[in-house]
C-alpha cells in the first residue's frame, strides 16, 4: 500500500490525539499471523522527468494561459525549493497460507481493511499493482533517478523476466554493513530502541535528512498466549 502524508506536526493536540488513536488502531488490527513492515523511502528523481509531473495540459479553451502561468509557478517552486529528492511512503503486509487462492483472497480482505484505517486517518492511500512495485524497486536500486521503462509485453516477446528491468549493473557485498550497487556505495544500519518513551519527531528526524535513505520499521504482533507466557515468566524472574 502507498500512502501519502498527513499534516501532523501542525496539526492541533486533539487532532494529533486523534490520529495516533487511529495509528494505534491500525496497529491493533494486525494479529500475530500478519507481519507488516513500513517503509519511508527519500531518493533522487530525473529534475526533468519530475517537473513534467507539475505541468498541467492545455485544454484548448480560454483558461489555458492560467492553466500555463499554474504550472509555471509550481515548476519555478520546485526549483527553488526541492533538492531533487522526492519521499515516499509505503506499507508492506505478508502472511502465511497453504494455497495462493487462499492468500489471494485473504491478502485481498486485509488490504480493504488497512485502506479503511488510513482513511479515517485523513490519509490517501491505494494498494500498487505490479508495475508501481517494480518502479519502486528500480528506484531504490538506481539511485541516481534514471527513467523506468517497462512493460509487460515486453516479458514475454524477449524471454526476459521482472528483474532484468528493475536489477542494478551490479552489487558487490564485502564486508556486513557496506555494500556497492553499480557506481553506489551504502551501509545499512540496524537499529533496537528500548526507550520507555519515543518523541514523536523521531522518524521525522530521520527523513529530514538531505540524502538518499530507505527506513524500514518493522512491526510483529505478539500471539496473546505466548504474550501472557513472557509475561508470567518475567514476574517469576523478578520475584527471584
Amino acid at each position: 500500500i502507498a500512502f501519502e502524508d498527513i499534516s501532523y506536526q501542525l496539526a492541533q493536540p486533539e487532532t494529533k490525539t486523534a490520529i495516533f488513536e487511529h495509528l494505534c488502531d491500525l496497529y491493533n488490527y494486525v494479529d500475530a499471523s500478519i507481519h507488516v513492515q513500513l517503509s519511508f523511502l527519500n531518493r533522487k528523481v530525473d529534475p526533468v522527468q519530475y517537473a513534467k509531473s507539475f505541468e498541467i495540459a492545455p485544454q484548448g479553451d480560454d483558461f489555458d494561459d492560467i492553466r500555463a502561468e499554474y504550472t509555471a509557478i509550481l515548476q519555478k517552486q520546485l526549483a527553488s525549493g526541492n533538492n531533487g529528492i522526492v519521499k515516499t511512503k509505503y506499507l508492506t503486509f505478508t502472511i502465511d497460507a497453504d494455497s495462493l487462492k487462499t492468500a489471494r483472497s485473504r491478502l485481498t480482505r486485509i488490504g480493504l481493511d488497512l485502506l479503511g484505517y488510513f482513511k479515517t486517518m485523513g490519509c490517501v492511500a491505494h494498494v500498487m499493482d505490479g508495475q508501481e512495485r517494480l518502479e519502486v524497486l528500480h528506484g531504490i536500486f538506481h539511485p541516481d533517478g534514471e527513467p523506468f521503462s517497462f512493460d509487460w509485453k515486453w516479458l514475454a516477446a524477449g524471454g526476459l523476466s521482472t528483474k532484468d528491468f528493475i536489477a542494478p549493473s551490479s552489487f558487490e557485498f564485502k564486508t556486513g554493513r557496506m555494500f556497492r550497487m553499480g557506481k553506489k556505495l551504502g551501509a545499512i544500519s540496524f537499529v533496537q530502541i528500548l526507550a520507555p518513551e519515543l518523541n514523536d519527531r523521531m522518524l521525522a528526524d530521520f527523513l529530514d535528512m538531505e540524502s538518499s535513505v530507505l527506513v524500514n520499521l518493522h512491526v510483529q504482533s505478539v500471539d496473546q498466549v505466548n504474550a501472557i507466557k513472557t509475561v508470567k515468566r518475567n514476574i517469576t524472574d523478578l520475584d527471584k
